[in-house]
């Protein structure tokens, strides 16, 4: 116990929840009795929600969450992880205390009595709780950030489908309990999957920190696009109702989109360094995701997946997993912030860049860099496997981003240019268009192209980014 103890930063945790405790009863309370306050509290709600069967048993599952909040704080291994894991807490606190004060709902029909020992839990809770605090289901955001944190520590199967149940159970047991409406779940689970996506475990530069305000206007014309579009679609659901409701996913992720090109840049997608994104950003990004696949499939349903722009250099856009097969299996590189790379693809690697910008030399030097990591790699690796009686991967590498007409045409430029034959910038770019002449590279892309020098003698490559 001893040991376990100075594993663990336990007085920071205790510190912690000293803090989260009259944070939550402070915030929600007041909340509460905001909306007591208000002459008339309007409710949302469907009409199937009268349906719904009352269950008092569930009330068990619905308070173990205050068990599991308050053990999580003390399971912590690092100070990082337990102040990341708590601002999400607190995040989730204020902006769902927010939206309860900015615009409250009411649970619009009664519970029915409740006997036994689950009556003593309902009183608990009445004690406290108003038909108040709706949307977004605080219970929920905490459930997603609760359950995010517990799987981290689960290895086996069986652990982590226990997990997966409690969490089910914890969040069917706000409509089982009539405790909320059903608009109250998704918003509940967008807050908490925002918080997760605002405040990253992994030793990362958090979303706060990573704000860079940009003066490229380029970037801020994006911004504001992407913010009119969130802005259309949170009209077109608030003015729908609704199945239209739903719209007001797209409309978060929009927005977010909107934010990285004004301040978050590349890092705001969470795409790690061989091209697979965090769960929480796959799914805030979802909409936008889904619509830049669609994008890239009507841009690029009649060309080569890839071209062949010099030997072991192919540039195009992002693969499917079937595609890269029949390529022979070659290292990709992709620049694309955006859309990940298919799963199941070994030593592949990314150096994210935001769509339809011009990124700095330095950044287009480092993916040249990366490129030139790669063709090494797999020439090494193929000179190993020779003899060898299985397949051995192709010693090509495939640039690609989202089209292959920009972001990964540069790359591909940028490393001719430094590390190829080509002789220089100018050469590379004839060499690259007339292999894929649908590139599109206007003047600035070749200005952050030009300070790139030919290396006489070609450096060791960093292994990480």
């Amino acid at each position: 116990m001893t040991a376990w103890l100075a594993q663990r930063p336990w007085k920071r945790a205790a510190a912690w929840l000293v803090f989260l405790g009259p944070l939550f009863y402070a915030t929600y309370g007041f909340a509460n009795w905001w909306a007591t306050t208000r002459a008339s509290v309007p409710s949302m709600a469907f009409a199937w929600e009268r349906h719904v069967p009352f269950w008092p048993w569930t009330i068990f599952p619905y308070w173990t969450i205050n068990v599991f909040y308050a053990l999580s704080l003390f399971l912590a291994r690092s100070k990082h992880t337990l102040d990341r894991h708590a601002l999400r807490l607190v995040t989730a606190t204020l902006v769902a205390c927010t939206c309860f004060i900015l615009w409250p709902l009411h649970f619009s029909f009664g519970q029915p009595p409740v006997d036994g020992a689950p009556a003593f839990l309902f009183n608990a809770l009445r004690g406290f709780d108003q038909p108040f605090n709706q949307a977004p289901s605080l219970h929920i955001a905490l459930a997603v950030i609760l359950w995010d944190w517990y799987r981290q520590f689960l290895r086996p199967l069986w652990a982590r489908l226990v997990l997966h149940v409690w969490a089910f159970a914890i969040c069917a047991s706000v409509l089982t309990t009539w405790q909320h409406h059903f608009i109250d779940i998704p918003t509940g689970a967008l807050l908490g999957i925002f918080c997760v996506w605002l405040w990253p475990l992994e030793r990362v530069v958090s979303m706060p920190r990573a704000w860079q305000r940009t003066r490229d206007a380029q970037r801020w014309k994006l911004g504001g696009f992407y913010a009119a579009g969130a802005v259309l679609c949170l009209a077109a659901a608030l003015y729908g109702g609704g199945i239209a409701l739903w719209l007001a996913w797209p409309a978060a992720s929009l927005a977010l989109v909107a934010l990285n090109y004004i301040g978050f840049g590349a890092r705001g997608f969470q795409m790690n360094r061989h091209g697979r994104m965090g769960w929480a950003a796959r799914w805030l990004f979802a909409p936008y995701r889904l619509g830049a696949a669609i994008n890239a499939w009507l841009w690029t349903r009649k060309l080569p997946a890839s071209v062949e722009v010099v030997p072991g250099l192919r540039l195009g856009r992002r693969p499917t997993h079937a595609e890269w097969l029949a390529a022979g299996r070659p290292r990709l590189v992709s620049l694309c912030a955006e859309l990940q790379l298919p799963a199941g693809v070994p030593h592949a690697r990314c150096v994210p860049l935001l769509d339809l910008t011009v990124p700095p030399t330095v950044r287009l030097q480092r993916a040249a860099a990366v490129i030139e990591g790669q063709r090494r790699n797999a020439a090494s690796a193929t000179h190993r496997a020779e003899g060898a009686t299985h397949r051995a991967e192709s010693a090509t590498v495939w640039v690609c981003c989202a089209l292959g007409f920009s972001r990964s045409a540069a790359a591909s430029i940028a490393w001719l240019g430094r590390y190829g034959a080509a002789g220089g910038v100018a050469q590379a770019e004839a060499a690259v268009r007339r292999a894929r002449p649908q590139i599109v590279l206007r003047g600035a892309w070749l200005a952050s192209l030009e300070p790139l020098k030919p290396l006489s003698k070609l450096p060791e490559v960093p292994r990480h980014d």
